[in-house]
C-alpha cells in the first residue's frame, strides 16, 4: 500500500513539474530574455526576470535613450549593479553607470497568466541610495516581489534609476536641466507599457507605487504631462511631490560647489566640464553633510532633489494635479515617519537617562520656521503645547519633536498632496484615498535608538508591504503578519480596480478622500471600523498650510 502511495505522489509530482505554467523565452523589443521558473506550492508557479534593460547606458547627463537590443536570448537570471552612488557613510562609492535595468515577477496558477495587472516599484534613499533589488540580508533581497506577486496576483516590477550628483546635478539652466533619475523612471514605466504584454501583464492596468523618495518620484510621475496613457493608478508612501525636501529650488549652488572640488570652472564652461569628469569623482563631490542641530536640521541637507527645468516640470509641482486628475491615487504616512531624521537633530529624545529640554524643541521648530522668524516658532509653539498642561512628561516633550518632524517633512505636505489630487479629480475619473501607518516600530523599548512609546518610524511599512514576515517568519510575529496581509491586500485591490476594498479579504472597509470630509485609514494589526478617521491631524495641518503663510516672511541680512 505505501508502495502504491508512493508511486501515487511521485506520479503527481512529476505530472505537475512537467506542466508547470512558464512563460518559456520571452519576446521583448531588445530581443529574447530567458528568466527562471520556481515553484510556490502546488500547481503555483512563478517566472522571475533579473536585470533586464528598459534603456542604454545613459550618456552623462542626459536623457535615457532606447537600447540597441541584442542578439540571442538573453539570460536575466542576476540582479545587475545598482547605479552608481555613495556608499552609506559617503566615504566611497559602489554601484556602475551601467544601470538601467528592470525585474519582473510573473505568478502563474495552473495556467500561464494573462492580462495581470502590474505594480511597478520606485525605491527611496533620498535621491542618493538604493536599487532596484534594496538591501540584502542571507540573500532575502527587501524588494523582491515574489510575497505581493504570489499573494496578490499582480505581476511585480523593479527599476534602477540614477542617483545622487548623477541623477539630480543642475546648474539650474538647460546646460545641465537636472532630473535625470526621474527621466530613467519614466524610461521604465515606458517600457513596462511596451512591454509588459509579452510577460502575461496587461499594459492599460499599471499601477506604479514607492516609498520616501521612491513615494515623491511616484508623485513626480503623477504630475508630469509626459506620461499620459502609460499607467492608472499610483501609491505614494512616506514622500510627495510638495515634501521640503523633494524640490531643490537653488540648485545652481550645490552644482558649483561640485564643480570647484572636481577642478571644473563655474561659468559657462561648467557643464562641458562636469561631462568630460571621472563619475566617480562628480559621485563623491555630491556629497551631503548629514551632520545636524536642532538650528540646522538634517533635512536641509538633503541638496540633491528634483528640478523644475520647464520640461519634466513645466510649473511649479502644485500647479500640475490637473496631470493626475484621472489616476487614482493613495498617499499616507507613518505617524512617526520624522523619527528618524529628529534622532539626529535632537539625539536626546531617543536617551532613558538624558533629558529634552523644551529649548532643544522651539530650536528644531525655529528652523523649520525661520522664514517667519519668532513670530513663525512661537506660533507653532503655542499649536503643539496646546494639550500639554502645565508640568508636560518628557515623553511628552520628546513625542512633540518627534510630531513636529513627522509633520514638517512628511504628513502636511502628504495631505495638501490629497487635497490637490481630490480637487483635480472632481468630474474626472480619479479617485484619491489617504492613510496613516501606525504599526509600533518591532524594536521599540528593545534596541536604541528606538524608546519604548515609538510608533511606526521611517521605512518600517516596507517590510510589510514586501511581506517579510511570511518570507522571514521566525524575525516577526503573527501580528506582524496580519498587519503584512493587510497592506498586501489593501494594495493589489487597488492596483487591480482603484479601489482597495475590492477583491482580497480586508478588515475594514476603506473610504474615499472627500475634498470635505478628508475621511482616512489608520492601518495598523489590530484595526476594526473605528480606524476610520478624518481630518487627519487638522490643528497641525491647518498651522503649516494656513497660519503659518500668512506670517510675514523675515529678511535675515
Amino acid at each position: 500500500m505505501m508502495v502504491i502511495l508512493g508511486l501515487l505522489v511521485a506520479v503527481g509530482f512529476f505530472l505537475e513539474m512537467a506542466s508547470a505554467a512558464s512563460l518559456g523565452t520571452v519576446y521583448t523589443e531588445g530581443g529574447l530574455v530567458e528568466g527562471k521558473n520556481i515553484r510556490l506550492g502546488f500547481r503555483r508557479h512563478m517566472d522571475v526576470f533579473k536585470g533586464i534593460p528598459f534603456a542604454g547606458m545613459p550618456g552623462r547627463f542626459e536623457k535615457p535613450k532606447r537600447h540597441p537590443g541584442w542578439d540571442g536570448i538573453l539570460k536575466a537570471h542576476e540582479y545587475r549593479a545598482r547605479c552608481l552612488q555613495l556608499n552609506l557613510i559617503m566615504t566611497d562609492t559602489r554601484g556602475s553607470e551601467d544601470c538601467l535595468y528592470l525585474n519582473i515577477w510573473v505568478p502563474h496558477g495552473r495556467s500561464v497568466s494573462a492580462d495581470l495587472p502590474v505594480m511597478v516599484w520606485i525605491y527611496g534613499g533620498a535621491f542618493l541610495w538604493g536599487g532596484s533589488m534594496g538591501a540584502n540580508f542571507l540573500d532575502n533581497y527587501l524588494y523582491s516581489g515574489q510575497e505581493i506577486a504570489d499573494r496578490g496576483d499582480v505581476i511585480v516590477v523593479t527599476m534602477g534609476y540614477r542617483l545622487g550628483a548623477l541623477g539630480f546635478l543642475s546648474s539650474g539652466d538647460s546646460s545641465l536641466p537636472g532630473n535625470y533619475g526621474l527621466w530613467d523612471q519614466q524610461a521604465a514605466i515606458a517600457w513596462v507599457h511596451r512591454n509588459i504584454r509579452s510577460f502575461g501583464g496587461d499594459p492599460d492596468n499599471v499601477t506604479i507605487f514607492g516609498e520616501s523618495a521612491g513615494g515623491a518620484s511616484v508623485s513626480f510621475q503623477t504630475i508630469t504631462p509626459h506620461n499620459k496613457g502609460l499607467f492608472k493608478r499610483a501609491i505614494s508612501q512616506s514622500g510627495v511631490a510638495l515634501c521640503p525636501w523633494a524640490v531643490n529650488r537653488n540648485p545652481r549652488r550645490f552644482a558649483e560647489e561640485v564643480a570647484l572640488k572636481v577642478n571644473c570652472p563655474t561659468d559657462d564652461k561648467m557643464a562641458a566640464c562636469l561631462k568630460m569628469t571621472d563619475p566617480v569623482a562628480i559621485t563623491m563631490a555630491g556629497t551631503v553633510s548629514l551632520s545636524s542641530s536642532p538650528d540646522a536640521p538634517l533635512v536641509d541637507s538633503l541638496t540633491l532633489a528634483a528640478t523644475i527645468d520647464g520640461d519634466f516640470f513645466p510649473d511649479e509641482p502644485s500647479n500640475l494635479f490637473h496631470n493626475a486628475a484621472d489616476i487614482d491615487y493613495i498617499a499616507g504616512a507613518n505617524d512617526m515617519d520624522g523619527h528618524l531624521f529628529t534622532g539626529l537633530d535632537v539625539p536626546s529624545i531617543n536617551s532613558h537617562l538624558l533629558d529634552t529640554p523644551v529649548e532643544d524643541l522651539k530650536r528644531l521648530l525655529g528652523s523649520y520656521t525661520k522664514e517667519k522668524g519668532l513670530a513663525g516658532m512661537e506660533s507653532g509653539f503655542s499649536t503643539y503645547t496646546s494639550t500639554w498642561g502645565p508640568k508636560p512628561s518628557q515623553e511628552t516633550i520628546k513625542k512633540t519633536v518627534v510630531e513636529i518632524g513627522t509633520d514638517y517633512i512628511f504628513l502636511v505636505p502628504i495631505q495638501a498632496a490629497l487635497y490637490l489630487h481630490a480637487n483635480a479629480t472632481m468630474g474626472r475619473s480619479g479617485r484619491t484615498y489617504s492613510y496613516l501607518f501606525s504599526q509600533p516600530n518591532r524594536m521599540a523599548g528593545l534596541v536604541l535608538p528606538y524608546p519604548s512609546w515609538m510608533g511606526a518610524d521611517h521605512a518600517d511599512d516596507l517590510q510589510y508591504v514586501f511581506g517579510k514576515p511570511f518570507t522571514t517568519p521566525l524575525g516577526y510575529w503573527p501580528s506582524h503578519r496580519s498587519v503584512s496581509r493587510y497592506l498586501i491586500a489593501y494594495w493589489t485591490n487597488f492596483a487591480k480596480t482603484g479601489d482597495p476594498n475590492k477583491g482580497l479579504s480586508v478588515p475594514v472597509t476603506w473610504p474615499r478622500f472627500q475634498k470635505d470630509s478628508h475621511q482616512y485609514l489608520e492601518i495598523n494589526s489590530k484595526m476594526n471600523r473605528d480606524y476610520v478617521r478624518q481630518k487627519l491631524r487638522m490643528r497641525h495641518v491647518h498651522f503649516w498650510g494656513t497660519v503659518l503663510p500668512k506670517l510675514p516672511v523675515i529678511k535675515y541680512e
